[in-house]
Formats: C-alpha cells, sequence, structure tokens
C-alpha cells in the first residue's frame, strides 16, 4: 500500500475500493475525481474542519448520497490550577458508498 495525494495519487492505479481525504476535499474537483476511480461498491470518506470543505461535501451528499456527521472532541486543559474542559475544532465526516 502506498500513501499519495489524491487525485494525482489514483493515476496508475487499479479502482479502489476505498478513498479516504483527510483534508484536501476544496481541491478543484477532487471529489469528483475519487467518485468516479472508485470501484462499484466503494467507499469514500471525506473530512471537513472549515465552512468551504463543508459545503463541497454538503454538494457531494446531494449529488451521491451518503451520510454527513459532526464529531466535536473536548480535551482537559488547566484552567488555573485546576483542570477543565477545553473543545477541539468539529469534524465534519462525509461517508458514501458508490452503487
Amino acid at each position: 500500500m502506498r500513501e499519495q495525494a489524491a487525485p494525482e495519487g489514483l493515476a496508475g492505479l487499479p479502482r479502489p475500493d476505498a478513498i479516504f481525504l483527510g483534508g484536501g476535499a476544496t481541491g478543484e474537483r477532487v471529489v469528483e475525481i475519487c467518485w468516479a476511480a472508485l470501484k462499484p461498491g466503494g467507499r469514500l470518506v471525506a473530512n471537513a474542519v472549515t465552512l468551504e470543505t463543508e459545503a463541497r461535501l454538503t454538494a457531494a451528499r446531494a449529488a451521491y448520497g451518503g451520510d454527513l456527521v459532526r464529531l466535536q472532541a473536548t480535551y482537559a486543559d488547566a484552567v488555573g490550577r485546576m483542570t477543565g474542559w477545553r473543545p477541539a475544532m468539529p469534524v465534519t465526516q462525509y461517508a458514501v458508498v458508490k452503487p
């Protein structure tokens, strides 16, 4: 298995069973190119932390179906001499299986 950036990393490879976009989904036609590359039954998963990427993933959901989920985590951090919870940036995740 090799790790490369999409969509260039798809060139010369067999059609993938799964593609994960941990970032970069706002690139020109990245989601569309990845969708076209997937074989039937393949899964596309993409994460977003910006409104611009969320907009792309919302458009992908409208075009291809699938699910959008927002995940939020907090971490323990100092509050003076005590400890409290601080929120991390929420992550919106899009997941879809190609028919």
